[in-house]
């Protein structure tokens, strides 16, 4: 079992920078591939970022690459995501999920453990 805090989230304006962060439980952490996702209101949850067990890959969403950067601390079984140029439209609730393999993913249902979430927004 693998327990997910978020934290980081908060009240930004457009352009401003945020980093969110998961802490994970037990000692599995480095051997899960990990990943961020959102979900606004009356929308789909949606991938934002993945990362391999071993951070050696990543992979973004179109309408993040470029602002957001996604990283892990193995050691201290954390997982980040900085986020920059943040815009209106990145307002979400963020999730960090963990999934039972070291392979990375996007899609949703690939994913075996959840976070509560931290909600992010940002202001025009």
């Amino acid at each position: 079992q693998v327990q997910l805090v978020e934290s980081g989230g908060g009240l930004v304006q457009a352009g401003g920078s945020l980093r969110l962060s998961c802490a994970a439980s037990g000692r599995t952490f480095s051997s899960y591939a990990m990943g961020w996702f959102r979900q606004a209101p009356g929308k789909e949850r949606e991938s934002v970022a993945a990362i391999n067990w071993s951070g050696s890959h990543t992979s973004y969403a179109d309408s993040v690459k470029g602002r957001f950067t996604i990283s892990r601390d193995n050691a201290k079984n954390t997982l980040y995501l900085q986020m920059n140029s943040l815009k209106p439209e990145d307002t979400a609730v963020y999730y960090c999920a963990a999934r039972t393999s070291s392979a990375i993913a996007t899609m949703k249902t690939y994913y075996d453990y959840w976070g509560q979430g931290t909600q992010v927004t940002v202001s025009s």
